[in-house]
């Protein structure tokens, strides 16, 4: 990270690489672990798929195909899969082979980003540590040098009462010497 310019009244201003990057300076390095199974058109489906899975309206979908699924076949409307059911309990095999890999990947895949953003949070605060350390470092130079132009001031404030009281003192001085003189004929 780059330090803080000091301008010329002496107060912080961001260096010019640091204003320029991205508030996600941290994150960027990991953007390839965004996608759960990668970037193509695959990835894109599969990822979709196992995301669907948990949702609300997967299970609400689920639960009327199979209560429609077991009503049309125990009241012989349309007599494809009879009492028990093996094309049905087929359909969950099926569905389970595809559904559990997909979500422990997608697991996996999102523990490997937790990782790289816990990773990435480590580094954005450990930036922001040393920015504020910087921060307290020249406020504490600027302390510093407040107390000494203090110093001076005081220093100064007392010279030029010493030399006002001697001003005063010799035009005192003068004041007598030309008052107190007689007039010459």
């Amino acid at each position: 990270m780059a330090a803080p310019e000091q301008d010329n009244r002496g107060s912080i201003s961001p260096a010019t690489p640091a204003a320029g990057r991205h508030h996600f300076r941290f994150l960027r390095p990991n953007m390839h672990l965004d996608s759960v199974f990668g970037d193509g058109w695959f990835a894109l489906r599969a990822e979709a798929f196992a995301r669907f899975f948990g949702t609300p309206v997967f299970l609400i979908a689920q639960t009327l195909i199979v209560g429609l699924w077991i009503t049309i076949n125990v009241t012989d409307l349309v007599s494809f899969d009879r009492y028990p059911f093996i094309l049905l309990n087929l359909a969950f095999s099926f569905q389970a082979a595809y559904a559990a890999p997909l979500i422990l990947l997608a697991q996996t895949r999102q523990a490997d980003r937790d990782k790289a953003s816990a990773q990435a949070d480590a580094l954005h605060r450990e930036a922001l540590a040393q920015a504020s350390e910087q921060r307290a470092a020249h406020a504490a130079e600027q302390t510093e040098q407040l107390l000494q132009l203090m110093e001076q001031n005081t220093r100064l404030t007392e010279t030029v009462h010493q030399l006002s009281q001697r001003i005063e003192a010799l035009t005192c001085e003068i004041h007598r010497g030309v008052c107190e003189r007689p007039a010459q004929p």
